[in-house]
């Protein structure tokens, strides 16, 4: 009989990112509590939490909670907007919250922000190290996200690992689930010009980086949640495009995109940073995906 070790609660874990960070919990005999909207078994609610703190016996603590974001079919409005903020500071901050009001501490927290922190451009390199600031929303939205997960300096019985994650690829969510069928059908082709830098990760990777922050004693602080492998639009374009064996051939003009999303949130598309995962494999984190070519493929197996 498998013996269970630690029990972890996990806001966001019905979604794209935490279905996939607890079932990997799962497999290695973590007992997992999701956080959700809903009640249900192995499960509390946000209400649950603020009124009644951390379940007893959490040893590690994980937000992956957010709105989508680039869901097509809500307008960007300042409501949505305001839902998109709530469903990653306030929850982040409500947890932050519970581990400040336990008793018993957790081991870890680790959350997720994004590289939306960092400024697009074509080149500069952003590592964990460098110094970000406010220029626009979703910069704002990053540096308030962490701010939320930051617990006070008091606080040393539990590791804060924030991880900023870029685009994840997975076959049941994100990116790829939008772009399966156009490509498929031979109609995919680069975003504009296609230059502009695509920070990536597996959604594989990302679940591993996550439960490796819980395991590895002596992590914390930032870590950049992207693959080593630095790529373009263009070239994640190619690659994709042949691992289906298909034509990459109609380019998606900026301004359809501009008119879908409205032109702030499109720069989530249009827009890049190229981010590099030094303190990540600095400390000791292997990648299962470290190029487009191997996620592709397993993308489209």
């Amino acid at each position: 009989m498998s013996v269970i070790r630690n029990s972890v609660l996990v806001g966001g874990g019905t979604g794209f990112i935490g279905s996939h960070v607890c079932k990997l919990l799962r497999n290695k005999n973590f007992h997992v509590k999701i956080i959700s909207r809903m009640p249900g078994p192995n499960r509390i609610t946000w209400h649950d939490l603020e009124h009644h703190g951390l379940p007893t016996g959490t040893t590690a603590v994980v937000n992956v909670a957010g709105q989508n974001v680039l869901d097509p079919t809500k307008r960007w409005t300042t409501g949505f907007k305001q839902n998109v903020w709530n469903s990653r500071v306030r929850t982040t901050a409500a947890l932050s919250k519970a581990i400040v009001d336990a008793t018993d501490k957790p081991k870890s927290f680790v959350a997720i922000s994004g590289v939306g922190i960092y400024e697009p451009g074509t080149s500069k390199e952003y590592v964990e190290d460098d110094v970000t600031s406010e220029f626009d929303y979703f910069s704002k939205l990053g540096i308030e996200w962490e701010k939320a997960a930051k617990l006070p300096e008091y606080i040393t019985l539990c590791r804060q690992i924030t991880i900023r994650s870029g685009v994840v690829l997975g076959q049941d969510g994100g990116m790829i689930k939008q772009l399966y069928l156009p490509f498929y059908l031979g109609l995919g082709g680069p975003v504009g010009s296609g230059s502009q830098y695509l920070p990536w990760i597996h959604v594989e990777d990302l679940a591993r980086l996550i439960v490796f922050a819980i395991e590895k004693d002596g992590v914390s602080g930032i870590l950049n949640g992207v693959a080593p492998q630095v790529i373009t639009n263009k070239e994640f374009t190619n690659v994709y495009a042949k691992a289906l064996w298909r034509p990459a051939l109609f380019p998606l003009p900026v301004s359809i995109l501009n008119a879908i999303f409205s032109k702030e949130r499109a720069k989530l598309i249009t827009e890049g940073q190229k981010v590099l995962p030094r303190r990540t494999q600095a400390v000791g984190f292997n990648y299962l995906y470290p190029d487009i070519k191997s996620a592709c493929e397993e993308l489209v197996a």
